[in-house]
């Protein structure tokens, strides 16, 4: 039976392998054809930006990227997040934190990093 979840990355793509992780976690949640809606907080929404030197296994990450790309997963990010060229290539939606808030709490399963 097909879940909502929401998949909630909020560590530093810089300096911890964690976020990457958690975009192929989802990739395969959503593959398994459950509703899975990405909410990237802090500095993750770098992971859909160009500039990705700094990211931590970026190999990874530009493996998957397409993937997401091609599927139109839905990421959610807060307002005042910084959205470059590339980030307009995915289904990026900026909703408010109360917002945010409310979605997580509607899903049936959630996923925290």
């Amino acid at each position: 039976m097909s879940k909502r979840i929401a998949v909630v990355i909020s560590g530093d793509p810089s300096v911890t392998s964690r976020p990457v992780e958690a975009l192929r976690i989802a990739l395969g949640l959503y593959a398994g054809d459950h509703d899975t809606t990405v909410v990237l907080l802090g500095r993750t929404p770098s992971l859909l930006m160009e500039d990705t030197e700094e990211i931590v296994d970026v190999d990874i990450l530009e493996k998957y990227l397409p993937s997401f790309q091609h599927l139109a997963i839905p990421f959610v990010v807060e307002p005042g997040t910084r959205i470059d060229t590339l980030s307009d290539s995915f289904s990026v939606k900026v909703l408010p934190v109360d917002e945010i808030r409310q979605l997580i709490r509607s899903v049936d399963r959630s996923l925290v990093f």
